[in-house]
């Protein structure tokens, strides 16, 4: 059986804390706005989920004036040379 790593295809990373500085927008601001628990809130920041919630991001997205391209992107994963 071949097993693969969620490494072996990249990663997904939220440019979250990037966009809220540049805005000027503190963590618990949007998180009182939208409604979302700031445990949740702050594991997405730190890049450390496994799904990402569809909902959080049109939120996200929404609040924050942006397209989702800004917001979410995709890594490669690194080659082995």
């Amino acid at each position: 059986m071949l097993v693969y790593e969620q490494s072996d295809y990249g990663s997904i990373e939220l440019r979250i804390e990037d966009i809220l500085a540049r805005k000027k927008i503190s963590k618990n601001r949007i998180c009182k706005d939208l409604d979302i628990p700031r445990a949740n809130f702050n594991r997405y920041c730190r890049n450390d989920f496994q799904r990402i919630d569809a909902a959080l991001i049109c939120k996200l997205c929404w609040y924050l004036e942006i397209d989702i391209g800004e917001l979410v992107v995709y890594k490669r994963p690194k080659e082995e040379k």
